[in-house]
């Protein structure tokens, strides 16, 4: 490891509210590792990575995120449970309160930026209580050269102090932790949590805002990649149904596998410089990019390490949301920049566990609309006595929890680009097939792949299509490397009548959740629904 320690520089944060810090700027993901082993807040990996517990958070708290409610957003945030409304004046206490609390403190500072394409690049100014909240901001953000910190100006800042606990009576939290946005003042204030992940998310949901607003930009929680003839392939999928593992292919390049912008220009670009994957079960033989990037500069969080720092990638004794952040630049075959252009096909990946959805169809324009405003998956329960039928899991465009906006205003944007860029759009089930779960098996990843790849190539654009009987879906007959009767889900069920009965209690389901959205949804949206 280079000792970089030499280098150290420093600012003052007295302008933000912060007297008498000791500030670090901008140290090394080396310095970083280091301050944080010294202060007794993590220990080195066997792999040379640091590994850090974030304490009684080990993921987002969603009823503890807030919205200043001012002028800018009044009229434009979709309020409700997701976006929950803070009072300005409340804000303004609760962030002089926090700034005092750093204030004689040892901080960590860091400028960074978010968007890779210049011409929507937003600086972030990062102040964090902990080095290892820094190593993460520096792993998760694009990094600012050297020659460009002389003029750096911010146009968001961070301000990140786990330590500090809010008394909700009186600062107007639900509870001690919150990360709270505020859109006017243009600072993302968050405290209580050591939860990493809230300082990417903040920042997100910042430019999701922004982004559709103001640039006339689809911001998307999708990973996407890049084929040898510069045709982009983007991937929306919720935890668990192979975002992450589909979009990393030997054969095209990671242009980013989480935040991405879709830009009047009609060009990709990703939000991030790095990458933030869970690594429950993680194994060389089935994730070796993931694993492969665990490596000096890396993060692990809550995993359970042995006396010799092996980490144990099974035991979720702390939590089964175990994470890893790391630069993009840990992962080979990647794009550089990371903007691509030519999109061509879009791929929503769902995990059916009721067994239900074709493993790949067409959507059209309504179609692909309906299904990115439900943001489907299915969720296995725990087996007390036997297997407990599967739950339907719905996320607004695939990432509720981040969409400052009706999810509406984003599926409508997604349509008008889809036409205008002639792109396919298509559903894959990544589930069950056979039965339900606890009945039928996994789909294969080689078929998936195969499908997938089908696609991408082109392959399925001269073959015979059928519709499904329920849901609408234009399911191909055919597939090279993927068996006729798997393509059609019915067949796939010895009891036929059962699928049937199964297709209709999941197609109630979307019907149910779409509801809410009805009264804003356009009609060529809602032809986008089950038929049945």
């Amino acid at each position: 490891m280079v000792d970089n320690t030499q280098i150290t520089k420093t600012i003052s944060l007295e302008d933000y509210g912060i007297k008498n810090a000791r500030v670090h700027y901008q140290l090394s993901p080396e310095e970083l590792q280091k301050k944080t082993i010294a202060l007794g807040q993590g220990v080195e990996s066997s792999f040379g990575a640091l590994a850090v517990n974030t304490g009684e958070f080990t993921g987002r708290s969603p009823k503890d995120r807030f919205i200043v409610k001012d002028e800018i957003t009044e009229d434009k945030v979709w309020w409700g449970d997701i976006n929950i409304p803070f009072d300005p004046e409340k804000f303004d206490s609760l962030y002089n309160k926090v700034t005092n609390y750093l204030g004689d403190k040892e901080i960590f500072a860091r400028d960074a930026y978010a968007c890779a394409d210049d011409n929507y690049r937003l600086n972030i100014r990062v102040i964090n209580e902990y080095p290892w909240s820094n190593q993460f901001a520096f792993n998760m953000f694009l990094r600012v050269n050297d020659s460009e910190l002389e003029s750096f100006q911010e146009d968001w800042l961070v301000v990140n102090a786990p330590g500090f606990k809010a008394n909700p009576s009186v600062d107007g939290t639900r509870q001690e932790n919150f990360a709270i946005l505020n859109f006017k003042k243009k600072i993302a204030l968050i405290g209580g949590t050591g939860y990493t992940g809230e300082i990417k998310k903040g920042i997100f949901s910042a430019l999701n805002f922004v982004l559709p607003v103001y640039n006339n930009t689809l911001p998307m929680h999708c990973s996407a990649n890049v084929g040898e003839d510069g045709d982009t392939a983007i991937f929306f999928g919720l935890s668990g149904t192979g975002k992450t593992t589909l979009s990393a292919d030997p054969e095209r390049k990671l242009i980013g596998d989480d935040e991405h912008g879709w830009t009047k220009e009609n060009t990709i670009f990703n939000f991030e410089g790095g990458c933030y994957a869970k690594v429950i079960n993680l194994s060389e033989e089935n994730e070796p990019d993931i694993y492969h990037a665990i490596k000096p500069g890396a993060i692990l969080e809550n995993v359970i390490l042995n006396d010799n720092g092996d980490v144990d990638f099974s035991d979720t004794s702390i939590t089964q949301n175990t994470r890893v952040s790391y630069p993009i630049y840990h992962i080979d075959n990647i794009q550089e920049p990371s903007i691509g252009e030519n999109p061509k096909n879009i791929f929503f990946l769902t995990a059916d566990a009721f067994g239900v959805l074709p493993p790949i169809s067409k959507l059209t324009p309504g179609q692909a609309a309906y299904h990115f405003i439900s943001g489907y998956t299915a969720k296995v329960a725990g087996t007390e006595a036997g297997v407990d039928e599967p739950v339907p899991s719905f996320s607004a465009c695939f990432g509720a929890p981040f969409m400052p906006l009706h999810p509406t205003k984003y599926a409508e944007m997604l349509s008008r680009k889809m036409k205008d860029a002639g792109v396919n759009v298509w559903l894959v089930n990544t589930g069950w097939t056979g039965g339900p779960y606890g009945v039928g098996n996994r789909m294969k990843l080689k078929y998936t792949r195969e499908m997938i790849s089908s696609a991408l190539e082109g392959k399925l654009d001269g073959v015979e299509f059928e519709n499904h009987q329920i849901f609408g879906l234009s399911m191909p007959k055919t597939c090279e490397g993927v068996p006729a009767e798997v393509l059609n889900p019915k067949n796939t069920w010895a009891d036929k009548e059962a699928y049937d009965k199964k297709a209709k209690e999941l197609s109630t389901f979307f019907k149910q959740n779409f509801s809410k959205f009805e009264e804003y949804a356009n009609e060529e949206i809602m032809e986008g629904a089950p038929v049945d």
